[in-house]
């Protein structure tokens, strides 16, 4: 069994880690995202990492998911940090 990767977004983003801490005390779009994209991530991470039997599709569609979420996450930041 291999060790799961961190998606976290501290990791995914580290240049962010101040605008992410902004954004999740001000934004509520945000902080919905970040909390959606998490709870994603933890299911994907469980079901890596404990090897539990589950449908490729279902995988991959957490997986899809997951970067659907990120993809929004990151947009959001860079305009933050733009503004």
């Amino acid at each position: 069994m291999s060790t799961p990767e961190h998606h976290d977004l501290h990791h995914e983003f580290p240049e962010f880690k101040d605008t992410i801490h902004q954004l999740k005390m001000n934004n509520h779009h945000f902080t919905r995202l970040f909390d959606e994209y998490h709870k994603v991530n933890r299911e994907v991470l469980k079901l890596e990492g404990q090897g539990i039997p589950v449908a490729d599709e279902t995988a991959e569609e957490l997986k899809k998911q997951r970067l659907k979420l990120k993809d929004e996450l990151y947009t959001l930041l860079v305009a933050h940090k733009a503004s």
